[in-house]
């Protein structure tokens, strides 16, 4: 199966074609010009896998949460070359596919990923390593402050890592809660691709439309907190 992956949720930018088996992935600095770099970048991803776009079976794209403007750019892009190329069109979502990315080395018991929102906000969800190979993937997220990720951390069953980026904020108060805290460098395009494979036989390219970012609604801290 040809799948071409993008991820720009939040604080990076990258594209994965599969492609007979083989990943070619492309990364980018340039995260907060996404409007600017994505096509250029998938351009150069489809040429240096020598894929022509109509041998593509689908486009996948994470679908968040995540930063707003990045969610809607990455998506109108899958979106436009889905319409296209009459091929369809395949969300996944962030989070869960985010803590499947840990490494296996990690031995975690509870996957915490994390995503940040505005500033002192995130969105959070716990996952068992077990659930996410099975492809298990529940859609319950949660948002909050630190301190609701923290307490997230702490109720987590057994040896918990925590995932994200840009978190070193967080990081004094999940190291006292016992968590551990690993910088999600290694979640990108390419982690979509298991899922987007998986989750294809259910993609329609006929219900286009029916596929948004999942923006979810933004948190406001509850003022009345000590």
């Amino acid at each position: 199966m040809n799948i071409l992956a993008i991820e720009c949720t939040h604080a990076a930018l990258s594209a994965a074609v599969m492609h007979a088996g083989v990943v070619t992935e492309l990364r980018s600095a340039e995260w907060k010009k996404a409007a600017e770099t994505l096509v250029p970048l998938v351009a150069e991803l489809l040429e240096a896998s020598r894929l022509e776009r109509q041998q593509l079976d689908s486009i996948a794209i994470s679908a968040g949460p995540g930063s707003f403007t990045s969610l809607r750019i990455g998506m109108s892009v899958a979106k436009g070359m889905a319409y296209g190329l009459g091929k369809p069109l395949v969300p996944v979502p962030t989070l869960p596919a985010m803590a499947a990315a840990l490494p296996a080395k990690d031995e975690a018991d509870s996957v915490l990923a994390v995503i940040g929102a505005r500033k002192g906000e995130y969105y959070f969800a716990t996952y068992t390593p077990h659930d996410l190979a099975a492809g298990v993937w529940h859609s319950e997220v949660h948002r909050g402050d630190g301190r609701d990720v923290v307490a997230a951390a702490t109720s987590a069953w057994g040896r918990t890592v925590v995932v994200g980026r840009q978190l070193g904020e967080l990081a004094p108060a999940l190291a006292e809660s016992g968590a551990i805290y690993r910088e999600a460098d290694f979640f990108s395009a390419r982690s979509l691709l298991a899922a987007a494979e998986r989750l294809f036989s259910s993609a329609d390219s006929l219900e286009l439309d029916a596929v948004t970012p999942d923006y979810r609604q933004m948190f406001t801290p509850n003022s009345g907190r000590g």
